[in-house]
C-alpha cells in the first residue's frame, strides 16, 4: 500500500509509449538547482529541449550553499518517509498564481517539527519563520571543505577557476557551481522560491502534472500555487534533505527537554556555538568526523558514538580532543529542578550547566555531563511530491517489483530508491528520470555525466533497453549488492570508471559522428583517481577496500605511530 494519502495513480506507461514522448523540443521539468540539477539543465538545454528548473531556494547551489539559519527539528524519532522535510500544501489551499493574495494566518509548529499527531500539551509551540519552513536550509555549515579532490570533482560544463586547490572551501564549490548555471542558461530557465509540493501523470496518462508554490514576500509572506503540464520530469533534489532520527530509547525525552541542546548535524553551522562544553556526537560518517574536527580546541570534549558500520571512518581521523566510544544504548533523563538549566547554550559568557541526565553506551560505560547532542545519523530517502510511489507500510525487501510491474520508488525504511535503470530511470516509466542517486562517488563529475546521458535520451539520441531488459539488469545489481543503500554505491576499484564507460558505451551505440559521441573519463581524471585509489588501498587493503587494516591503523593512530601519509591517505582516498 502506497502513502495512505495518495490518490491512486493512472495506469503504468509502457516503454513504447514512453519513448514516443522524447525527443528534441519536449518539455523537461527540472527539480532542484544544485550541482546535479545545474548539469542535467544545461546538457538538456544542449540537446535542444525545453526546460524549467523549480528550486525551492533563492539561489543555485543545493547542499553548498551556506545559510546561516538552521533548518526545523525533524520529528523524534522518524516518521514515515513520505512526508519529507517540509509540509506539502494540499491542492487549492493556496490562491492559483493571478496575483497578490491575502496574507494567510501564520503557521505554527512543534518543536519536534511538523506532522504526525501531537497529543495537546506535550510540546510547546513556537512561531515559524516563512523562508525557512517553505525551503530548510541545507547541511552546509561554515567551516565545509570538500573531501574529494577537484581534479576529480569537475563538471564538464567547466574548469575550476585557475589557482583552486584541491581541497577548497564551501564558498569556492558554492561559487563554481552558480557559475555553471549562469553560463550555461540555467539561471535563466530557473523559478527560484518555488516549491514542487506534487508530481503525477495527468488522467490520460500523457503527461506530467507538476503543482507549485512559489513563496511571494512582499507585501505580506504568502504562497501561490502553480499547476504546469511537462512531457517529462527530472528529480535533481540530492541526498541532504529529510534527517534521519534514530529511535534510541530516552533520546525524545532529552529532545523535549533540552530542544535547542539536541540536533541533527544538518543543523550544526559553527563550533563557537559549543565552547567549553561536552558533547556526543552520534555516527561515523562524513559529517560526524568533521564536526569533531572542527570542535577540536573549542570544545571541551566531543564522544564519537559509533555502532561499527562497514563504512565507518576510522578513529585515527579524529582529534585528540575527541574520543570513540560504542553504541548509546538508552539516554536517562534525571528528576531533578531544570528551572535553572538552561535548554539554550548561546551565551558567550557562561558555558551552560550540563544536561541533568546520562548515556547509557551498550559496553556498559555511563557519559555524564554531555552538554549537547549532534546527530551524524544520515538521511532518509524521500520525494514527498512523489508520495503516490512511496509505500510507507512496506520493507525494502517487500517491494522489489515483478518483472513487469515495479511499482514503488522508496520503501518504509526509506534506505534507496528501487527500480531505477542504471540509478536514473524509473523503469515504470521512463519519462520520470532522477540525477545523483548514487553514493561514494566523485559527484560533480559523476551526475554530470549521469546528466548527458539522461539528456541523449530525452532528446531521442539513444534509446533505453526493453523493459524485460531493464529488470534483469537490475535484478542482477540487486543480487549482488543486496537491497538498501548499499545498491548505489559506487565505492570499489574502479567502480565509478566503469559506470561512467557502461553509460558511455550505451548512448553512443549507432552514433557515426564522432562529434556527437559522448566521451568517457579524460586521462588527468583517471591519473588522480588512480592516485586517491593507491592512498586507500595503502590504508585499508585492496581485497576489502576498507576493512582489512582498518584496526591495524587504528592500533597505530593511538600509538601515535600513522605517519601524515598514512592520514592523508585517510583522507583522500575515504570516497575516491
Amino acid at each position: 500500500m502506497a502513502h495512505l494519502n495518495s490518490p491512486p495513480s493512472p495506469p503504468l506507461a509502457s516503454l513504447a509509449t514512453a519513448e514516443a514522448r522524447f525527443g528534441r523540443a519536449k518539455t523537461v521539468a527540472v527539480i532542484g538547482a544544485g550541482i546535479s540539477g545545474v548539469c542535467t539543465t544545461a546538457h538538456l538545454l544542449k540537446q535542444g529541449l525545453s526546460v524549467t528548473v523549480f528550486e525551492r531556494s533563492t539561489i543555485p547551489g543545493g547542499v553548498w550553499h551556506y545559510d546561516d539559519r538552521a533548518s526545523e527539528d525533524p520529528p523524534y524519532p522518524n516518521q514515515v518517509p513520505s512526508l519529507g522535510d517540509y509540509r506539502v500544501s494540499k491542492r487549492g489551499e493556496h490562491a492559483v498564481a493571478a496575483g497578490p493574495t491575502p496574507p494567510a494566518t501564520p503557521e505554527r509548529r512543534t518543536v519536534n517539527g511538523t506532522g504526525g499527531t501531537i497529543k495537546e500539551g506535550e510540546e510547546k509551540e513556537v512561531e515559524k519563520d516563512p523562508e525557512v519552513s517553505f525551503s530548510p536550509p541545507g547541511p552546509c555549515y561554515a567551516g565545509l571543505k570538500t573531501n574529494v579532490p577537484t581534479t576529480l570533482m569537475r563538471s564538464t560544463l567547466g574548469s575550476w577557476p585557475e589557482g583552486t586547490g584541491e581541497f577548497t572551501s564551501q564558498q569556492h564549490v558554492e561559487l563554481y557551481v552558480q557559475t555553471l548555471a549562469k553560463n550555461h542558461g540555467v539561471q535563466d530557465v530557473t523559478l527560484f522560491q518555488t516549491r514542487v509540493d506534487e508530481v503525477r501523470k495527468t488522467a490520460d496518462n500523457s503527461k506530467w502534472e507538476v503543482r507549485s508554490v512559489t513563496l511571494i514576500k512582499t507585501p505580506t509572506p504568502h504562497l501561490v500555487e502553480r499547476i504546469s503540464l511537462f512531457d517529462l520530469v527530472v528529480v535533481a533534489s540530492g541526498h541532504y534533505n529529510n534527517p534521519r532520527i534514530p529511535e534510541i530509547p530516552g533520546l525524545k525525552q532529552w529532545k523535549a527537554a533540552f530542544p535547542s541542546r539536541v540536533i541533527h548535524s544538518k543543523q550544526y553551522r559553527n563550533p563557537e556555538h559549543y565552547r567549553g562544553q561536552n558533547l556526543l556526537v552520534i555516527g561515523a560518517g562524513v559529517s560526524s568526523v568533521d564536526i569533531c574536527r572542527e570542535l577540536d580546541g573549542v570544545a571541551a570534549k566531543a564522544y564519537q558514538s559509533v555502532r561499527g558500520g562497514s563504512f565507518d571512518l576510522p578513529a585515527s581521523m579524529l582529534p585528540p580532543s575527541a574520543e570513540r566510544v560504542a553504541e548509546v544504548a538508552e539516554f536517562v533523563l534525571q528528576d531533578s529542578n531544570q528551572d535553572n538549566i538552561s535548554s539554550s547554550s548561546s551565551s558567550r559568557e557562561e558555558t551552560p550547566r550540563p544536561i541533568p541526565g546520562t548515556a547509557i553506551l551498550k559496553d556498559g560505560r555511563v557519559l555524564h555531563d554531555i552538554h549537547q547532542v549532534v546527530l551524524g545519523t544520515g538521511y532518509i530517502t524521500s520525494y514527498p511530491f512523489l508520495s503516490q510511489l512511496h509505500n510507507d507500510t512496506a520493507h525494502a525487501s517487500e517491494v522489489n517489483g515483478s518483472a513487469t510491474t515495479p511499482s514503488t520508488l522508496v520503501s518504509s525504511d526509506g534506505e534507496m530508491a528501487h527500480n531505477l535503470h542504471k540509478d536514473i530511470f524509473w523503469m515504470a516509466d521512463p519519462t520520470l528520470a532522477f540525477i545523483g542517486v548514487p553514493y561514494y562517488v566523485a559527484t560533480f563529475s559523476l551526475f554530470d555525466f549521469q546528466a548527458q546521458a539522461l539528456a541523449r535520451v530525452f532528446a531521442g539520441a539513444a534509446k533505453l533497453p526493453a523493459l524485460e531488459e531493464m529488470r534483469r539488469e537490475y535484478q542482477d545489481r540487486v543480487n549482488e549488492k543486496g537491497l538498501g543503500r548499499g545498491l548505489h554505491s559506487l565505492y570499489g576499484p574502479n567502480k565509478e570508471i566503469e559506470y561512467v564507460q557502461d553509460l558511455v558505451d550505451w548512448v553512443n551505440e549507432g552514433v557515426a559522428d564522432e562529434q556527437d559521441k559522448m566521451l568517457p573519463h579524460d586521462e588527468e581524471w583517471v591519473r588522480k583517481y588512480e592516485e586517491v585509489k593507491a592512498n586507500r588501498v595503502a590504508v585499508f587493503g585492496e581485497s576489502t577496500f576498507g576493512q582489512t587494516k582498518k584496526k591495524e591503523v587504528e592500533v597505530e593512530a593511538s600509538q601515535g605511530v600513522v605517519s601524515e601519509e598514512v592520514k592523508k591517505g585517510l583522507e583522500e582516498g575515504i570516497k575516491g
